[in-house]
């Protein structure tokens, strides 16, 4: 059975902190400010789940199988349901039996979201708004949590899942659950109107880039193109928006590589998957609780190059890292990949540029530019657009130096015509009609073509 033991009496050790009255008193503001809104049915509701709770062992529970879980469940609802005179309808028994098995045994209300395919981002904005984004677009879903603590003792589970904690101490928390989805939750007394829980899905599909050609991202001819400068161990840098689509070009990109080579990845939420056999994966580690124990990814790029690689993938770069990772595309690590928040090719110079100086060397913008014209060979822009379509909208070459200013040629790029009835937009992948330097350079791989 489910019933858990009496509990015992608190001893000295367990007295509440000041951090935890303090926990206590936003909790029971919250409450009482819900609580005003709220109908019969769901008091009842409310009251069910509390009586359930106290009543459920959470070590008998866990060792119990899902189904054999959701059946002891059902059956304290019904007992507490006649015990207590909560008159709730079947279907709200069975219902509510779901939900605190979801709660039990993955993110609550939630947890159906983390199984839909079709859901990208899970975003949560309080109690009573749940949206997610499907094919590019967010959307308003009906499902609402029973109240501020509810979406709060959710976090706090999430959180405790990962090692973390969440409260008003620690109002911020960057984590990444059992299956690989990053998830961020900001709580009071930063979240002004709620606790706020943002989970960014693992993608199980690793699409070729083939498959991105024929969801029209791009075009065959431009198919062509990434995968000969793949195999010519071009260093190629994927830029773009927050949820254009970067990490999945990196993947698609990835496939081209060859088994042969030592590939270190290095992220800050491991989200790359690498069909290689050798392959090592590093992961950064945010500061302790204590203030300690911090690892970013210029830590790891440095500790990257004494691992012998011959490619490096950096799943994002946004600061002094940036320069540790245009020394290790210099110094024969070619074929190298990362990603960079910019929104045209351009832009991605001026941030990389931005960047390193965020490194400290005192270089000066010269050098640091030739740095850059040297290590990078091309610039890969994607897009998600208006319609909610994922697209490659520029490929770029980097072609060298002059006057101390890097000179770029763009190969392929997105030109639009029109927009549907349904509001889908119309357009062309066209070729500049300049013939990438590359080719010329490793025409031997390519039999001279």
């Amino acid at each position: 059975m489910l019933i858990r033991k009496a509990k015992p009496a608190p001893t000295p050790s367990q007295a509440p902190t000041p951090v935890d009255d303090e926990v206590q008193k936003v909790a029971s503001s919250r409450t009482q400010q819900v609580a005003k809104s709220e109908t019969p049915g769901m008091v009842n509701r409310r009251l069910l789940r509390s009586f359930l709770y106290d009543q459920i062992d959470p070590l008998k529970a866990a060792a119990m199988s899902r189904d054999k879980l959701l059946a002891q469940i059902e059956t304290q609802i019904r007992r507490i349901c006649d015990e207590k005179r909560l008159q709730l309808s079947r279907n709200e028994e069975e219902q509510i039996a779901t939900e605190v098995l979801d709660e039990m045994l993955g993110i609550g209300p939630i947890q159906p979201l983390l199984a839909d395919e079709s859901v990208n981002d899970i975003l949560v904005n309080g109690a009573k708004l749940v949206f997610v984004e499907r094919f590019g677009k967010l959307e308003l879903t009906p499902i609402t949590f029973l109240d501020e603590e509810h979406v709060f003792n959710t976090a706090q589970r999430i959180a405790a899942g990962v090692g973390r904690r969440i409260d008003e101490a620690h109002p911020m928390v960057d984590a990444r659950l059992a299956d690989g989805s990053r998830v961020n939750i900001i709580t009071y007394p930063l979240a002004l109107d709620g606790t706020t829980i943002s989970i960014r899905k693992f993608m199980r599909r690793n699409l070729t880039l083939e498959a991105l050609a024929a969801r029209q991202a791009m075009s065959y001819e431009m198919v062509e193109v990434l995968e000969r400068a793949m195999v010519a161990k071009l260093n190629i840098i994927v830029s773009g928006g927050t949820g254009a689509g970067k990490t999945t070009l990196l993947n698609a990109l990835s496939q081209k590589i060859d088994d042969t080579d030592r590939i270190v990845t290095i992220e800050d939420a491991a989200e790359l998957q690498m069909q290689q056999i050798h392959v090592v994966r590093l992961e950064t580690r945010p500061v302790s609780a204590e203030g300690t124990g911090k690892v970013d990814q210029r830590d790891l790029v440095r500790n990257a190059l004494r691992m012998r690689p011959d490619r490096i993938i950096l799943g994002e770069v946004r600061g002094g890292e940036s320069f540790d990772m245009l020394q290790a595309m210099n110094t024969g690590h070619d074929g190298s990949l990362c990603t960079v928040h910019a929104n045209t090719p351009r832009d991605t110079i001026l941030r990389l540029e931005n960047m390193v100086m965020m490194a400290g060397m005192q270089l000066p913008l010269e050098a640091i530019r030739r740095q850059i014209a040297s290590a990078v060979h091309m610039i890969v822009q994607v897009e998600r657009q208006r319609d909610g379509m994922r697209r490659i909208v520029s490929i770029t070459e980097v072609c060298g130096m002059e006057n101390d200013v890097i000179q770029t040629q763009e190969l392929f790029g997105f030109q639009l015509r029109s927009v549907d009835a349904n509001g889908k937009l119309i357009g062309d992948f066209v070729a500049s009609g300049q013939r990438p330097q590359f080719y010329s350079a490793h025409a031997h791989l390519f039999g001279g073509a």
